[in-house]
């Protein structure tokens, strides 16, 4: 028995002795050339979705500044070490909440540069970060929009100008009006 197409009465091209097992193989073939460089074009897994991992936020801070530090040693039962030359000792970071964290502060006097924090896990395995120490910011001078600039150092001597100037035109108005009364 023929098997046909949906309501034209033909013969269904794929009932054709071979022409189904072509398809199906040729799919095959297109799938087996196109899966290998969609593979290359998934990105790896982040460094930190191992057993073992430290995190830092913020991963960018100005000395004399808090850094929070987050780990992770397979367990996460037993307290672990981070240390760097970004901070002043060792830190202890302790289990919470599934995790291991910590606080520190970056001393005052580092210099700006990346720094290498290490975690060190009781079983001996380790994780590294970086931590970026960058130089304190200075707050700008302000725009430069007009008056504030042109105030000068001391602005008296402007306050003092719109004074009199406010003054002397006081008095031009009220001699003009008792000059147009008298008329």
């Amino acid at each position: 028995m023929t098997e046909r197409s949906a309501g034209t009465g033909r013969p269904s091209p794929l009932s054709r002795p071979g022409r189904a097992r072509r398809a199906v193989l040729s799919g095959a073939a297109a799938a087996a050339l196109l899966l290998p460089p969609v593979l290359l074009l998934t990105p790896p897994a982040p460094a930190w979705a191992a057993d073992v991992y430290v995190e830092l936020n913020p991963s960018t801070v100005e000395a004399g500044y808090l850094v929070g530090i987050r780990a992770s040693c397979r367990e996460n039962t037993e307290p672990a070490t981070v240390e760097s030359d970004a901070f002043a000792d060792k830190i202890t970071v302790e289990p919470q909440l599934e995790l291991l964290t910590a606080a520190a502060t970056v001393p005052d006097d580092r210099s700006a540069r990346p720094y290498r924090v290490k975690l060190t896990c009781p079983d001996g395995r380790v994780a590294t970060a970086i931590l970026n120490v960058v130089q304190p910011g200075r707050p700008s001078e302000g725009p430069a929009t007009g008056f504030g600039g042109t105030a000068g150092d001391n602005p008296g001597s402007l306050l003092l100008g719109a004074g009199l100037a406010t003054v002397a035109a006081g008095v031009a108005v009220a001699l003009f009006t008792s000059r147009r009364q008298r008329a």
